[in-house]
């Protein structure tokens, strides 16, 4: 079963944030368990952001969230942000695509 992790988080170093997040993204190429992320900022409270990321499973996902690598990468981006990110982990039960 697909599963989403969105992670809400406040940043005033966002541009930091995006180099390290492009620098991960970069060096795991080929070891990426993700399958799509997107990176979003709530218009209505400032700096802050969430990025939704999608994996195949949820097993899949704490696999990835249990490799030293990826701990030390949530560490660097947790130094940058204005406090702790908040996680919401979603089984999804259905989707629907809509054309234009």
């Amino acid at each position: 079963m697909t599963f989403i992790q969105i992670i809400e988080y406040r940043t005033s170093r966002i541009d930091e944030f995006d180099a390290a997040l492009d620098a991960w993204v970069a060096r795991n190429e080929g070891h990426r368990v993700a399958t799509r992320a997107a990176q979003t900022r709530d218009r209505d409270r400032e700096n802050v952001y969430l990025n939704i990321v999608e994996f195949p499973s949820h097993e899949l996902a704490m696999d990835n969230s249990n490799r030293p690598e990826t701990a030390e990468f949530a560490a660097r981006l947790a130094e940058l942000c204005d406090g702790p990110p908040t996680f919401r982990n979603l089984d999804v039960l259905r989707v629907r695509e809509f054309g234009s």
